[in-house]
């Protein structure tokens, strides 16, 4: 029997032919029953579309401690101004209302055998399909000087609320001159171009209030997504304010002391004012403690993001190892969408379509300065594949660049529709 009982912190397009899908026996209850752990882009939406699609036929919970998720995504123009902390936040009272027995609790363990959640308030809940989207946690360590208990003195604000409110207080706080400083992460991890759209925010802020600060980026890799986009706009926004170090220069060797509130690059220490660490990433815990993952993430089968450990446990978002798409939210509704189809259809004989998906992540550098980047996929045997993309250009007009940011917010009001109805 595998039984995990260790705490987990949670945060995380159909075609058109049909696929035969056998019926799961569900023992001797009266209706299949879906556990949905996280309620993220991924999870919230899973749980949505197999309780509106099934019209009853499927009992679907949804467990997530927290009663207000702020999305990832978006966050950074809260830091920037653009957003408020309330219009980033959204309640499960309308998923609760469309027939999904909303739990908020943690999860602190996962019985394969039996075919239950154990729950931190007390008891278990049982499934016959399980699906797990809890976002990320960090890799323990791989910012030296750094772990989960410098949190407060060096923000991570990679899982958005709390954390998001921090950050930009540390911001607003910093002193006129001051150095605002990230540490950014290595790949994989959650939003690839999120912390450049956070730097564009950071010096859209300080370049009304405190035109002389300076932010310095250490980053492990030696480019990064849309990387000519957000150097043109920084250089036409924010010129000589953002200084990037890439792996070449030592962006790789860094470490941290929170206590003396200091960065050193390689072997050079600087007195910093606010410092963003972001660390490396991996699998929500919980996926681990279900047995699922590969040490980091969660290797999953392309066709319904079941895990290649247990076919009636599937992976959404960040969390699950699929292939060539991003982790973003946007993959992880995409990814929902498919899983909660396939789950319908395994559980009721209803039909199942092939899996299809999309992505696009948009970033803004400055306001009405948008920028986008995406693609479609398609289910292979040996992972998610990308089809074909697309980027914005160098170079673009002003108006395009505000129809992209416009588009966006379209996207954000869509996206967090369908997650939360």
């Amino acid at each position: 029997m595998t039984m995990n009982r260790r705490g987990f912190l949670g945060t995380s397009a159909f075609a058109v032919a049909t696929l035969a899908a056998p019926m799961v026996n569900a023992d001797s209850h009266k209706k299949p029953r879906v556990v949905v752990i996280g309620g993220g882009a991924g999870g919230a939406t899973a749980a949505r579309y197999i309780a509106k699609d099934s019209k009853g036929a499927v009992d679907v919970t949804l467990i997530e401690p927290t009663r207000t998720y702020y999305t990832c995504f978006f966050s950074n123009l809260y830091i920037g101004g653009f957003k408020t902390i309330d219009e980033i936040g959204h309640t499960y009272g309308k998923l609760a209302g469309s027939g999904v027995n909303v739990v908020h609790d943690w999860a602190i363990g996962v019985d394969r055998d039996a075919k239950t959640v154990s729950l931190a308030g007390g008891g278990s809940v049982p499934y016959d399909k399980l699906i797990l989207s809890p976002g990320i946690d960090f890799v323990d360590g791989s910012v030296p000087g750094w772990d989960i208990s410098s949190q407060n003195a060096m923000p991570h604000a990679y899982k958005a609320g709390s954390q998001t409110e921090l950050l930009k207080a540390q911001l607003l706080a910093m002193p006129e001159g001051g150095v605002y400083a990230m540490i950014a992460p290595p790949n994989p991890y959650r939003c690839p171009p999120g912390p450049y759209e956070r730097i564009s925010m950071v010096a859209h802020y300080l370049k009304a209030n405190n035109p002389t600060a300076k932010i310095i980026i250490a980053d492990p890799k030696p480019k990064f997504s849309k990387m000519a986009l957000f150097q043109e706009g920084w250089a036409d926004h924010y010129d000589g304010m953002i200084d990037w170090i890439g792996e070449e220069f030592g962006g790789g060797n860094v470490s941290v002391d929170p206590h003396a509130m200091s960065v050193t690059i390689d072997g050079e220490e600087t007195k910093v004012d606010v410092c963003n660490v972001i660390p490396a990433m991996k699998a929500g815990r919980i996926a681990d403690l279900a047995g699922v993952t590969d040490g980091n993430w969660a290797p999953v089968n392309a066709k319904d993001m079941s895990s290649k450990a247990d076919p009636d446990i599937h992976v959404l978002g960040d969390s699950s190892k699929q292939g060539d798409m991003p982790k973003s939210g946007f993959s992880a509704n995409s990814q929902a969408k498919v899983c909660a189809n396939a789950v319908r259809g395994a559980l009721t004989g209803s039909k199942v379509f092939p899996a299809k998906f999309s992505n696009t992540c948009w970033s803004l550098i400055d306001t009405n300065d948008g920028v986008k980047v995406g693609a479609t996929y398609e289910a292979t045997p040996e992972k998610i594949a990308k089809i074909d993309g697309f980027i914005s250009k160098t170079g673009e007009t002003a108006d395009v660049r505000k129809t992209t940011y416009e588009e966006s917010e379209g996207w954000y009001s869509g996206i967090t529709a369908d997650m939360f109805g």
